[in-house]
């Protein structure tokens, strides 16, 4: 595949995308198989998954379908050792899967809490020491991008079990920058603002969702494109000395009073 994403460079390098299914990390797949990467797309949803990898593979890229549940460590390990033997070993991984819960902090239930943990922050943690340990392993360095949110740093009410997961992750990047650097890996994480998925769409149709919408500086959701040069800066080696970075693309709601 080529294009414009030539200009990063990733041409034959191998990515792992987590959530690969749907949302943002159908559409990170996409971006970095269109960049030249060869892309192990990972979830639990199999048959969408390889849907992904037919739209790949029609654009002339490589996707292979990894059916993994990152809660189970067997599994997210069963997955990287495929991916690195059909592949090799990913030097590229975007730490994507997640999962949204609407509840204030009142009416989360502690099943909720950690529910939400297990997905959004355990589970890219053990994702994470698995990719990472084979990086060390192979001396060649590489890239995370963990994707945070800015609920992380800016909660908004009725979310708080997600926003709570989201710092964590934010943390995470950090601690994990500082301690990999030595080894060549950089750590980062991107934190979107709103863009429509099937987590949040219904969410920002309805009347509470545009007002938030009309609140932020540029008074609209985010265009999934407009991921995109974040995304590949951080894993290429355009961003070589970048780490331990947060990079909000939100249309400026960070810098919002309102």
């Amino acid at each position: 595949m080529s294009g414009g994403t030539d200009w990063f460079g990733l041409s034959d390098r191998v990515a792992l995308v987590t959530g690969a299914s749907s949302g943002l990390g159908r559409h990170f797949a996409l971006t970095l198989a269109a960049a030249g990467c060869t892309v192990g797309l990972a979830a639990r949803r199999e048959g969408y998954l390889a849907e992904v990898a037919e739209e790949i593979a029609a654009a002339g890229g490589r996707g292979i379908v990894l059916r993994t549940d990152v809660t189970d460590a067997a599994s997210v390990e069963a997955s990287v050792a495929m991916l690195a033997a059909e592949a090799g070993a990913p030097t590229i991984l975007v730490n994507n899967a997640g999962i949204a819960q609407g509840n204030g902090f009142l009416d989360t239930t502690d099943a909720a809490m950690r529910h939400v943990f297990a997905l959004n922050q355990m589970a890219a943690w053990t994702v994470a020491q698995t990719v990472c340990r084979g990086m060390i392993a192979a001396g060649q360095g590489g890239s995370v991008v963990n994707i945070a949110s800015i609920t992380g740093e800016r909660p908004i009410g009725g979310a708080a079990a997600y926003a709570v997961s989201k710092a964590a992750v934010i943390h995470m990047t950090k601690v994990m920058a500082l301690e990999l650097a030595r080894h060549d890996i950089r750590v980062n994480a991107l934190a979107p603002g709103y863009f429509a998925t099937d987590m949040n769409q219904e969410f920002l149709e309805s009347a509470a969702g545009e007002t938030l919408l009309r609140r932020s500086p540029m008074r609209r959701a985010g265009r999934m494109e407009e991921l995109d040069g974040p995304l590949l800066m951080l894993v290429s080696d355009r961003g070589s000395f970048v780490t331990g970075a947060v990079v909000p693309v939100d249309g400026g709601h960070l810098v919002s009073t309102l």
